[in-house]
């Protein structure tokens, strides 16, 4: 089972970009000294998956602000995910590349993997040496918090950057929001003061 600081399983999957309407091959190891999130969704044509698109897309920018790119999986084919960015409205308007994985492979090496054969809704952060550092798994009926999995991933990202002092910690509180500050905790001193 996957777990958090886990290496993120390689995979090479066609993958279509819908800012530049071509299909190319994705390899997520071409992808290391960049921060990666992958959103894995049931399927192309559903109803909250194109929700979760459309919310991604409006915080896009600022992912890539950020070095990081946002892949978008189901178990659909290229082709299903250009028919479904060609016609929603609302998928339409992203430029989130949008990951083949028509074999199941990357969904059941993730995790993701349902008894009926398509992807759990989802989502996973891997930092910029590959390492698993967030994950997690939704109702299906329940369409992804994108404030949450920014502040998430900026949080991730500022304990990654942070050099600890010998004998501190940086943690991030609960509620923390990107440009608040973070705890810097003398492992010793500080024990039972928070």
């Amino acid at each position: 089972m996957l777990a958090i600081g886990n290496t993120a399983p390689d995979f090479e999957s066609p993958t279509y970009f819908p800012e530049t309407k071509e299909i190319k091959n994705v390899r997520l190891s071409d992808y290391r000294g960049k921060w990666v999130i992958l959103t894995f969704y049931p399927g192309d044509f559903t109803f909250v998956c194109a929700t979760d698109i459309e919310a991604l897309m409006g915080s896009y920018d600022k992912f890539l602000k950020e070095n990081a790119q946002i892949f978008a999986i189901s178990e659909d084919s290229v082709y299903s995910h250009k028919a479904w960015s060609d016609t929603s409205p609302r998928v339409s308007k992203s430029k989130i590349p949008l990951i083949d994985d028509f074999n199941k492979k990357i969904a059941s090496a993730y995790g993701f993997l349902t008894a009926a054969g398509t992807a759990q809704r989802g989502l996973v952060i891997i930092d910029p040496e590959g390492k698993v550092q967030y994950m997690a798994m939704f109702n299906d009926g329940l369409g992804k918090d994108v404030k949450h999995i920014y502040a998430a991933f900026m949080g991730l990202k500022t304990l990654h950057d942070t050099k600890e002092p010998e004998g501190h910690m940086c943690a991030i509180p609960a509620n923390w929001e990107p440009g608040e500050e973070v705890l810097d905790i003398n492992v010793v001193n500080d024990i039972g003061k928070l």
